[in-house]
């Protein structure tokens, strides 16, 4: 319960107004109400679910779509790899950490990862719970109002609301940013992306990623090493 009264904050809000937009945008693609909250509730990613009500409405075919989710939702794998640590408990079974590694988004883990440590390590797996299951409830129901008032939120406002998340994971990723190296990579990818979603659409978020974090983890490597220039 601790976990679900966790729940309402800022950020939590922020989220719920994109999934406000995503079940308009959801609407206007073709998608049916029950349809758009089953998205809502699988992917539990609203790159993915844009990415996967897109292609669905332009009819792509089953396996093109599950590649193109793919490619946008794996950058969630290296956010659960630094979630699990903190939450999980002495006796955490497997099956449970498999089952609520589905539940790990942005707001999801930004927000574990600041009040996951304030917590007692035994309820942590407990509080995560909480939390996710009341930010899923959430995002189902936004989903389903956003889908019922598509017809009074005009495309740009929609799509104005989806815009919200992407804009307050950035925002978050500068506040929380403890050294020089992390602010260089929140940089190198404001600069490469836009780049490299013109040279390789598709494969431009996991690029970025890759070539933005690798080179500043070198730069700074070589910085600290003796007559690197680097203290």
């Amino acid at each position: 319960m601790h976990g679900v009264a966790g729940a309402p904050s800022v950020p939590v809000l922020v989220v719920t107004v994109t999934f406000i937009g995503f079940g308009a945008l959801a609407r206007d693609s073709g998608l049916n109400v029950f349809q758009a909250m089953f998205v809502s509730a699988t992917v539990f990613a609203l790159p993915g679910q844009v990415v996967l009500t897109d292609e669905a409405a332009k009819g792509s075919g089953l396996a093109a779509v599950a590649f193109a989710v793919m490619l946008t939702s794996v950058r969630l794998l290296p956010m659960s790899y630094s979630l699990f640590p903190v939450m999980r408990g002495k006796n955490t079974p497997l099956w449970l950490e498999i089952l609520l590694s589905h539940f790990v988004a942005i707001t999801v883990w930004l927000e574990s990862m600041r009040r996951l440590p304030e917590q007692q390590k035994e309820l942590r797996v407990a509080y995560f719970s909480g939390f996710a299951l009341a930010m899923m409830t959430g995002l189902l129901t936004a989903t389903a109002a956003g889908y019922f008032l598509a017809a009074r939120v005009p495309p740009p406002v929609a799509a104005g609301m989806v815009f919200l998340t992407p804009l307050y994971f950035f925002l978050s990723l500068i506040e929380t940013s403890k050294n020089n190296a992390e602010r260089a990579a929140v940089l190198a990818g404001v600069v490469l992306g836009p780049i490299l979603y013109l040279l390789a659409p598709g494969l431009d978020l996991v690029l970025t990623g890759l070539i933005g974090g690798t080179a500043c983890y070198a730069f700074m490597r070589w910085r600290r090493r003796p007559g690197g220039g680097g203290p």
